[in-house]
């Protein structure tokens, strides 16, 4: 592959040969960190700005993921998205399932900062802090996206220093996934308060790594807390860096020129600019790299997807007839191996994706025969002999709605695609200005109620996630009995009657259920995919520098 990127090289190798003595003097201010190697650094470039590092704004990955080296909530996941004690060490739930107690941890510490007033400049988590999170985070004068976790909570409580308590106004199954979301975080009153709006640079939380520096759009270093409170298998302090360091390259062909060169320890992401240089069409690691690095991959809880709005003065929109022969209308299978290099699963079931309770409802197989005779009686139903559909798309998916442009034009629908930024495209979506758009919807937890939220007619936008605007009685009175079963079993089964009827009235159109791929020098181990993709760095190592 030849690179064409649009910068100086010899600029962007020199910055990048400084940073490293860049890190060294950061952890020369204690003499004992003198003996730290660059080598217990592990470096990840971030394409988009990061906004903030206050947990109360940590709606998307860019944020979460330095968020979730710095906090700790109640409760987390694991990677096979079991929820496992966090701060609280264990916990119970009344028998009308409302009301949540959790007992805490009592080694869990802040990270040190002076504000705190005491010898040590730390102290013991206790459950007033829970008390004071949880309040800023409902606190309109904040102003969190995450608010909305604590919609369904009536009241909250600390019994004690180490009992937290939480009650429901009504039954909610899925609510300690909703915990585990970086939004939920423990936060110190005395830095909270001291900081105001400026604790998104300043952050003090408890997680593995503690804030060091941040110089906006350059870099973020965080180091190593020493006061963190899990231990390995063997009884070994986490983590084991000494530090992240965190760039804010914006294009794909430096960053992948600086992992190529050895300068980062992670490519998160599969970019049509340099994927052919890394994987072959079946999406395995291509033969000139296979010495020096590894894939990481597994299933992501992430549905692409082409949504409808169903309010669209278009009749072609508002046809199901139409709307299903898109669904029939183009080859899934060849969409993933040729644009994807096989990374993701073709998505030929529901809404749901692969890897929860409630996936597998019979969707859309390929058949170009059904869709054009689903075309031809929608043009002899209505007179309209050329119909056709726009779609609104960001460029980075404008290969797979080309390729949808191409199959459905051979078949006599006419496909037209409005190329935009993604956030006009965000915000067109929201606003119901858009007839056709193309999505994703990534978990915010892991309850496949979170997917079927965006097709219950109560949660229509502005106020809601279903941008589509889709109705059906009989979905709405499935999805509301779903939150008075515990049993995951039978929920399931409701999960997947509801997939079915979304599948049959067609207000969407599966692509493809992602695939986390990560690429790392062999010389990292303990990183692992996760179904939701967070990054966590608490027990990743790294050997000696690659030479």
């Amino acid at each position: 592959m030849t690179l064409k990127p649009p910068f100086d090289v010899r600029t962007i190798q020199l910055k990048w040969l400084l940073f490293p003595l860049i890190l060294i003097s950061l952890f020369s201010c204690d003499p004992k960190d003198n003996r730290h190697k660059e080598d217990e650094v592990f470096r990840y470039n971030e394409h988009y700005n990061v906004a903030t590092l206050d947990p109360a704004f940590a709606r998307n990955p860019p944020i979460i993921w330095p968020t979730n080296q710095l906090f700790n909530g109640l409760v987390q996941q694991d990677d096979s998205l079991n929820i496992i004690p966090d701060v609280a060490k264990r916990w119970t739930v009344s028998e009308d399932t409302k009301t949540y107690t959790f007992i805490l941890r009592d080694d869990v510490y802040f990270h040190k900062h002076e504000q705190f007033k005491t010898k040590d400049s730390t102290r013991k988590v206790s459950a007033e802090d829970f008390v004071y999170s949880f309040n800023r985070l409902k606190d309109p004068s904040i102003a969190s996206p995450g608010s909305w976790v604590l919609s369904n909570v009536d009241r909250y409580q600390a019994v004690n220093d180490s009992t937290f308590q939480i009650t429901l106004k009504k039954e909610f199954p899925a609510f300690l996934g909703l915990l585990t979301m970086r939004y939920c975080s423990v936060v110190p009153e005395e830095i909270g308060s001291f900081y105001g709006n400026e604790f998104r640079s300043h952050p003090i939380g408890t997680g593995p790594f503690k804030f060091k520096r941040w110089e906006e759009g350059v870099k973020l270093v965080l180091r190593k807390n020493n006061l963190y409170f899990e231990k390995d298998e063997d009884g070994n302090r986490l983590p084991y860096l000494e530090a992240v360091a965190i760039t804010f390259l914006p294009d794909k062909q430096s960053e992948f020129l600086q992992f190529a060169q050895g300068n980062l320890d992670m490519l998160n992401s599969l970019d049509p600019s340099y994927k052919d240089e890394l994987l072959t069409a079946t999406g395995k690691l291509k033969e000139n790299y296979k010495n020096r690095v590894k894939t990481i991959t597994g299933p992501f809880l992430n549905t692409e997807y082409l949504g409808f709005y169903l309010e669209s003065p278009s009749k072609e929109v508002r046809s199901k007839l139409l709307r299903q022969a898109v669904n029939y209308g183009f080859d899934r299978v060849k969409m993933i191996k040729y644009l994807r290099n096989g990374i993701g699963e073709p998505a030929n079931s529901g809404f749901i994706p692969k890897g929860l309770p409630g996936y597998g409802a019979s969707g859309f197989e390929y058949n170009p025969s059904k869709a054009r005779a689903l075309i031809t009686k929608y043009i002899e139903d209505s007179g309209n002999n050329t119909p056709s559909i726009t779609i609104g798309t960001n460029s980075q998916y404008l290969d797979i709605c080309e390729y949808i442009q191409r199959e459905l034009g051979k078949l006599g629908l006419e496909i037209n695609i409005d190329v935009m930024p993604p956030s006009t495209l965000r915000q067109l979506k929201s606003t119901g200005k858009l007839d056709a758009f193309r999505a994703s919807w990534i978990a915010d937890y892991p309850d496949a109620e979170n997917y079927l939220s965006l097709y219950y007619s109560k949660n229509f936008t502005p106020n809601g996630p279903n941008y589509t605007h889709f109705k059906n009685a009989t979905f709405d009175s499935l999805y509301e009995s779903s939150f008075k079963l515990t049993d995951i079993n039978k929920r399931k089964l409701l999960y997947r009657k509801m997939d079915s009827i979304i599948l049959e009235q067609a207000p969407f159109v599966t692509l493809y259920y992602d695939q986390v791929i990560k690429f790392v020098h062999k010389n990292v181990t303990g990183l692992k995919a996760n179904p939701q993709d967070f990054l966590v760095l608490k027990r990743v190592k790294k050997t000696s520098k690659q030479r």
